[in-house]
Protein backbone atom coordinates (compact mmCIF):
# COMPACT_ATOMS: atom_id res chain seq x y z
CA UNK A 1 0.00 0.00 0.00
CA UNK A 2 1.52 3.32 -1.12
CA UNK A 3 1.00 6.14 1.38
CA UNK A 4 0.49 9.57 -0.22
CA UNK A 5 0.59 13.16 1.01
CA UNK A 6 -1.76 15.20 -1.19
CA UNK A 7 -0.24 18.69 -1.51
CA UNK A 8 -3.09 20.99 -2.55
CA UNK A 9 -5.72 18.55 -1.33
CA UNK A 10 -8.69 20.94 -1.37
CA UNK A 11 -8.23 22.28 -4.89
CA UNK A 12 -10.16 20.79 -7.82
CA UNK A 13 -7.50 18.23 -8.68
CA UNK A 14 -6.74 17.46 -5.03
CA UNK A 15 -10.39 16.66 -4.34
CA UNK A 16 -10.61 14.53 -7.47
CA UNK A 17 -7.50 12.54 -6.56
CA UNK A 18 -8.88 12.04 -3.04
CA UNK A 19 -12.01 10.45 -4.49
CA UNK A 20 -10.06 8.31 -6.96
CA UNK A 21 -7.74 6.96 -4.27
CA UNK A 22 -10.72 5.84 -2.17
CA UNK A 23 -11.34 3.15 -4.80
CA UNK A 24 -7.68 2.19 -5.23
CA UNK A 25 -6.59 -0.81 -3.19
CA UNK A 26 -2.91 -0.07 -3.83
CA UNK A 27 -2.83 3.50 -2.49
CA UNK A 28 -4.10 5.67 0.34
CA UNK A 29 -3.82 9.35 1.23
CA UNK A 30 -2.47 9.64 4.78
CA UNK A 31 -2.36 13.46 4.95
CA UNK A 32 -3.21 16.56 2.99
CA UNK A 33 -1.83 20.09 2.78
CA UNK A 34 -3.90 23.14 1.84
CA UNK A 35 -4.26 26.73 3.01
CA UNK A 36 -8.01 26.08 3.14
CA UNK A 37 -8.47 23.51 5.90
CA UNK A 38 -12.22 23.76 6.52
CA UNK A 39 -13.16 21.07 3.98
CA UNK A 40 -13.87 17.76 5.76
CA UNK A 41 -11.52 14.94 4.71
CA UNK A 42 -10.91 11.41 5.88
CA UNK A 43 -7.28 12.30 6.58
CA UNK A 44 -5.57 15.12 8.55
CA UNK A 45 -5.05 18.38 6.66
CA UNK A 46 -2.27 20.86 7.48
CA UNK A 47 -2.17 24.48 6.35
CA UNK A 48 1.53 24.19 5.42
CA UNK A 49 3.77 21.30 4.44
CA UNK A 50 6.21 22.18 7.23
CA UNK A 51 3.57 21.23 9.83
CA UNK A 52 2.90 17.80 8.33
CA UNK A 53 4.18 15.09 10.69
CA UNK A 54 2.51 12.11 9.01
CA UNK A 55 4.65 9.41 7.44
CA UNK A 56 4.26 8.77 3.72
CA UNK A 57 5.99 7.18 0.73
CA UNK A 58 5.42 9.94 -1.81
CA UNK A 59 3.88 13.40 -2.33
CA UNK A 60 1.50 14.34 -5.14
CA UNK A 61 1.58 18.09 -5.75
CA UNK A 62 -1.29 20.00 -7.36
CA UNK A 63 -0.86 23.35 -5.62
CA UNK A 64 0.58 26.73 -6.61
CA UNK A 65 3.97 27.97 -7.69
CA UNK A 66 4.32 30.05 -4.52
CA UNK A 67 4.03 26.90 -2.40
CA UNK A 68 6.78 25.13 -4.34
CA UNK A 69 9.81 26.34 -2.37
CA UNK A 70 8.48 25.02 0.94
CA UNK A 71 7.49 21.73 -0.66
CA UNK A 72 10.94 21.19 -2.15
CA UNK A 73 12.60 21.99 1.20
CA UNK A 74 10.34 19.48 2.95
CA UNK A 75 10.84 16.69 0.43
CA UNK A 76 14.60 17.21 0.40
CA UNK A 77 14.75 17.05 4.21
CA UNK A 78 12.49 13.99 4.45
CA UNK A 79 14.05 12.26 1.39
CA UNK A 80 10.50 11.99 0.07
CA UNK A 81 9.71 11.37 -3.63
CA UNK A 82 7.40 13.94 -5.21
CA UNK A 83 5.16 13.99 -8.28
CA UNK A 84 5.12 17.64 -9.41
CA UNK A 85 1.96 18.62 -11.26
CA UNK A 86 1.94 22.35 -10.50
CA UNK A 87 2.56 24.55 -13.55
CA UNK A 88 3.88 28.10 -13.91
CA UNK A 89 7.15 27.54 -12.07
CA UNK A 90 9.84 30.19 -12.48
CA UNK A 91 13.18 29.46 -14.11
CA UNK A 92 14.76 29.60 -10.66
CA UNK A 93 12.28 27.05 -9.31
CA UNK A 94 12.80 24.75 -12.27
CA UNK A 95 16.55 24.95 -11.75
CA UNK A 96 16.05 24.02 -8.10
CA UNK A 97 13.84 21.08 -9.07
CA UNK A 98 16.64 19.78 -11.27
CA UNK A 99 19.19 20.27 -8.51
CA UNK A 100 17.13 18.52 -5.84
CA UNK A 101 16.42 15.61 -8.22
CA UNK A 102 20.04 14.63 -7.58
CA UNK A 103 19.02 13.86 -3.99
CA UNK A 104 15.43 12.57 -4.28
CA UNK A 105 13.22 11.10 -7.02
CA UNK A 106 11.09 13.75 -8.77
CA UNK A 107 8.57 13.13 -11.54
CA UNK A 108 7.44 16.06 -13.68
CA UNK A 109 5.56 15.96 -16.99
CA UNK A 110 3.80 18.49 -19.21
CA UNK A 111 0.67 16.32 -19.04
CA UNK A 112 -0.18 13.59 -16.51
CA UNK A 113 -2.60 11.68 -18.76
CA UNK A 114 -1.47 8.13 -19.51
CA UNK A 115 -3.13 8.40 -22.93
CA UNK A 116 -1.29 11.59 -23.90
CA UNK A 117 2.03 10.13 -22.83
CA UNK A 118 1.42 7.00 -24.87
CA UNK A 119 0.55 9.28 -27.79
CA UNK A 120 3.88 11.09 -27.38
CA UNK A 121 5.59 7.75 -27.82
CA UNK A 122 3.50 6.68 -30.84
CA UNK A 123 4.03 9.99 -32.63
CA UNK A 124 7.79 9.51 -32.72
CA UNK A 125 7.41 6.24 -34.63
CA UNK A 126 4.84 7.75 -36.99
CA UNK A 127 6.95 10.83 -37.69
CA UNK A 128 10.04 8.79 -38.59
CA UNK A 129 8.04 6.89 -41.21
CA UNK A 130 5.68 9.53 -42.58
CA UNK A 131 7.73 12.75 -42.65
CA UNK A 132 10.43 11.35 -44.97
CA UNK A 133 7.60 10.12 -47.21
CA UNK A 134 6.45 13.72 -47.72
CA UNK A 135 3.57 13.93 -45.23
CA UNK A 136 2.76 17.41 -43.90
CA UNK A 137 2.21 17.70 -40.14
CA UNK A 138 -0.50 19.80 -38.52
CA UNK A 139 -1.72 19.93 -34.93
CA UNK A 140 -5.09 21.20 -33.68
CA UNK A 141 -5.86 21.60 -29.98
CA UNK A 142 -9.20 22.54 -28.37
CA UNK A 143 -9.87 23.75 -24.83
CA UNK A 144 -12.54 25.53 -22.77
CA UNK A 145 -13.13 29.25 -23.09
CA UNK A 146 -11.47 30.06 -19.75
CA UNK A 147 -8.01 28.80 -20.73
CA UNK A 148 -5.51 31.64 -20.89
CA UNK A 149 -2.54 30.20 -22.79
CA UNK A 150 -2.48 29.15 -26.43
CA UNK A 151 -1.27 26.84 -27.71
CA UNK A 152 -1.52 24.51 -24.76
CA UNK A 153 1.56 23.07 -23.09
CA UNK A 154 0.41 19.63 -24.18
CA UNK A 155 0.18 20.74 -27.82
CA UNK A 156 3.75 21.99 -27.66
CA UNK A 157 4.86 18.73 -26.03
CA UNK A 158 3.25 16.78 -28.88
CA UNK A 159 4.94 19.00 -31.46
CA UNK A 160 8.26 18.64 -29.64
CA UNK A 161 7.89 14.85 -29.63
CA UNK A 162 7.48 14.85 -33.42
CA UNK A 163 10.26 17.36 -33.94
CA UNK A 164 12.69 15.49 -31.70
CA UNK A 165 12.12 12.35 -33.73
CA UNK A 166 12.95 14.33 -36.88
CA UNK A 167 16.19 15.81 -35.60
CA UNK A 168 14.74 19.19 -34.60
CA UNK A 169 14.62 20.38 -38.21
CA UNK A 170 11.02 21.63 -38.14
CA UNK A 171 9.74 25.09 -37.23
CA UNK A 172 6.35 25.81 -35.62
CA UNK A 173 3.81 28.00 -37.42
CA UNK A 174 1.01 29.42 -35.24
CA UNK A 175 -0.68 31.84 -37.64
CA UNK A 176 -0.93 31.68 -41.43
CA UNK A 177 -3.05 34.83 -41.86
CA UNK A 178 -0.16 37.30 -42.04
CA UNK A 179 1.78 35.79 -44.93
CA UNK A 180 0.48 34.59 -48.30
CA UNK A 181 2.69 31.67 -49.29
CA UNK A 182 2.68 27.89 -49.54
CA UNK A 183 3.50 25.94 -46.43
CA UNK A 184 7.07 24.79 -46.09
CA UNK A 185 7.72 21.05 -45.93
CA UNK A 186 9.75 21.55 -42.75
CA UNK A 187 7.05 23.11 -40.61
CA UNK A 188 4.46 21.97 -38.09
CA UNK A 189 1.27 24.02 -38.06
CA UNK A 190 -0.30 24.46 -34.61
CA UNK A 191 -3.86 25.78 -34.25
CA UNK A 192 -5.76 26.56 -31.03
CA UNK A 193 -9.55 26.53 -30.55
CA UNK A 194 -11.18 27.97 -27.43
CA UNK A 195 -14.84 27.44 -26.60
CA UNK A 196 -17.44 26.15 -24.17
CA UNK A 197 -16.33 23.61 -21.58
CA UNK A 198 -14.01 21.47 -23.69
CA UNK A 199 -11.66 19.76 -21.20
CA UNK A 200 -8.98 19.04 -23.76
CA UNK A 201 -8.71 17.67 -27.28
CA UNK A 202 -5.51 17.22 -29.28
CA UNK A 203 -5.26 16.01 -32.86
CA UNK A 204 -2.07 15.44 -34.82
CA UNK A 205 -2.58 15.18 -38.58
CA UNK A 206 -0.14 13.62 -41.04
CA UNK A 207 -1.40 14.66 -44.48
CA UNK A 208 0.12 12.99 -47.51
CA UNK A 209 -0.82 12.58 -51.15
CA UNK A 210 -4.27 10.97 -51.28
CA UNK A 211 -4.15 9.77 -47.67
CA UNK A 212 -4.38 11.26 -44.19
CA UNK A 213 -3.44 9.68 -40.87
CA UNK A 214 -4.79 11.26 -37.67
CA UNK A 215 -3.86 10.70 -34.03
CA UNK A 216 -6.41 12.08 -31.58
CA UNK A 217 -6.75 12.23 -27.81
CA UNK A 218 -9.86 13.54 -26.05
CA UNK A 219 -10.12 14.16 -22.31
CA UNK A 220 -13.76 14.06 -21.16
CA UNK A 221 -12.93 14.99 -17.56
CA UNK A 222 -9.96 16.08 -15.51
CA UNK A 223 -9.95 12.68 -13.82
CA UNK A 224 -7.58 11.41 -16.54
CA UNK A 225 -4.90 13.68 -15.10
CA UNK A 226 -5.67 12.53 -11.56
CA UNK A 227 -5.44 8.86 -12.53
CA UNK A 228 -2.11 9.51 -14.20
CA UNK A 229 -0.78 11.28 -11.10
CA UNK A 230 -1.76 8.33 -8.91
CA UNK A 231 -0.03 5.86 -11.23
CA UNK A 232 3.01 8.14 -11.23
CA UNK A 233 3.05 8.13 -7.41
CA UNK A 234 2.94 4.33 -7.33
CA UNK A 235 5.80 4.21 -9.82
CA UNK A 236 7.96 6.80 -8.04
CA UNK A 237 7.76 5.43 -4.49
CA UNK A 238 11.00 3.64 -3.68
CA UNK A 239 12.86 4.80 -6.79
CA UNK A 240 16.41 6.12 -6.75
CA UNK A 241 17.07 9.86 -6.90
CA UNK A 242 16.68 11.37 -10.34
CA UNK A 243 14.36 13.22 -12.69
CA UNK A 244 11.52 11.12 -14.13
CA UNK A 245 8.55 11.80 -16.39
CA UNK A 246 5.42 9.94 -17.51
CA UNK A 247 7.30 8.14 -20.27
CA UNK A 248 9.02 6.20 -17.48
CA UNK A 249 5.63 5.25 -16.01
CA UNK A 250 4.22 3.82 -19.25
CA UNK A 251 7.51 2.05 -20.05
Amino acid sequence: MIKIIMHGCNGKMGKMITELVKNDDAAEITAGVDTYTEVPNNYPVFDSIEKCDVEADVVIDFSTAKAMDGLLDYCEEKKLPVVLCTTGLSDEQLARVNEISKKIPILKSANMSLGINLLLKLLKDAARVLAPAGFDIELVEKHHNQKLDAPSGTALALADSVNDALGGEYTYIYDRSQVRKKRDSKEIGISAVRGGTIVGEHEVIFAGTDEVIEFKHTAYSRSVFGKGAIEAAKFLAGKEAGMYDMSDVIG
